[in-house]
């Protein structure tokens, strides 16, 4: 009891849930209490830890493990919960307080993506060429109405797989269903160029890449019209062994003068047009891939050509100059050495 005559406070208030949720969702009744009659704490209620602690895991966190000896490839959840008690930051700690200041700052240290670090000297010159190009320019003036731009690639080693059993067609309440065994038929390399300010597509079989295919699909191209008349042709091309170089560009504009050769940086396939429409030929007219033989692939390649030439329209390309600048001073203050020490 406290003495007559001292001064009384007011407990703060808490709920107690007396029952869960009844099945037929009615409200439960809930009762006040006085936290001031308990002698132990109020349930839920969480520690406290300095803000040095945070930042210490959240650099923890972002540190590779095998920087420090530890014998892994990435840290999960209770491995930093399990340094963390090592080194003696803390005494004990949950992982869902862990997880709770890492989502924070969307830190996931147990997930990973593969990733291409542009190393062409070059890169930002050469790809905002290309993209000068999709937006109609070149060298700082418009194209004209007859220049074309073109995109050209290869989809190498496209499989026939002639599958151990039938493919059954989709029924009620079943997808189709493909069989997981598969013989192979051979295999076709496809070559295709895309015309990106008019939405056509050419494209071509082959058994296998060579200087010579990739000439006949040149050829193919530039044979017809408004290729053969047009006063300037941009080719746009990776930097694959048998179309790169200046070897490339004497051998190409020699036969056609009017061809201008245009190479994407090195390992950049994603400033290529002629990519979209590959993804759009594998999702629609190779997968599933069930073939009864190499022929009936090679008409499955061209015949969607022909098919996709009916609804094809130029592909609505988004990524400018601007955004290429803003890219490249990302990756060069995230991964430049000053950002990893810190």
């Amino acid at each position: 009891m406290q003495p007559l005559g001292s001064i009384t406070t007011i407990s703060r208030r808490a709920w107690i849930r007396r029952a869960k949720l009844s099945a037929s969702g009615a409200s439960v009744s809930t009762e006040s209490v006085s936290q001031g009659w308990r002698n132990y704490p109020e349930q839920g209620a969480q520690r406290s830890f300095p803000p040095s602690l945070v930042v210490a895991v959240k650099a923890l966190a972002c540190e590779l493990p095998y920087q420090h000896a530890v014998p892994l490839s990435r840290w999960s959840l209770p491995e930093i919960r399990r340094e963390v008690i090592e080194r003696g930051l803390v005494a004990s700690i949950g992982e869902t307080t862990l997880w709770r200041w890492l989502s924070e700052d969307a830190i996931r240290p147990w997930s990973h993506r593969s990733w291409i670090f542009p190393r062409d000297p070059d890169f930002e010159r050469k790809a905002s060429r290309v993209l000068d190009l999709y937006e109609g320019r070149w060298q700082g003036a418009a194209l004209s109405a007859r220049d074309c731009v073109v995109c050209a690639d290869e989809k190498t080693s496209i499989q026939a797989r002639r599958r151990c059993h039938t493919t059954l067609a989709p029924g009620p309440a079943r997808p189709m269903r493909v069989e997981h065994e598969y013989d192979r038929l051979g295999a076709w390399a496809y070559l295709a160029a895309w015309d990106v300010r008019r939405a056509r597509v050419h494209g071509r079989c082959e058994r296998a890449t060579s200087i010579a295919a990739f000439d006949r699909l040149v050829a193919q191209v530039m044979r017809e019209r408004p290729y053969r008349c047009a006063p300037r042709v941009f080719w746009i091309m990776d930097n694959a062994s048998f179309h790169r170089g200046a070897r490339c560009v004497a051998r190409l504009q020699r036969r056609w003068p009017n061809l201008i050769p245009v190479h994407t940086p090195v390992h950049a396939s994603w400033l290529n047009q002629v990519e979209i429409y590959f993804s759009v030929l594998q999702c629609k007219a190779l997968t599933p891939n069930d073939f009864r033989s190499l022929r009936e692939l090679q008409q499955r390649l061209l015949g969607f050509q022909e098919h996709y030439a009916q609804v094809a329209r130029p592909f609505q390309w988004r990524f400018t100059r601007r955004d290429l600048r803003c890219l490249m001073l990302k990756l060069n203050t995230a991964h430049s050495p000053l950002a990893q020490a810190a």
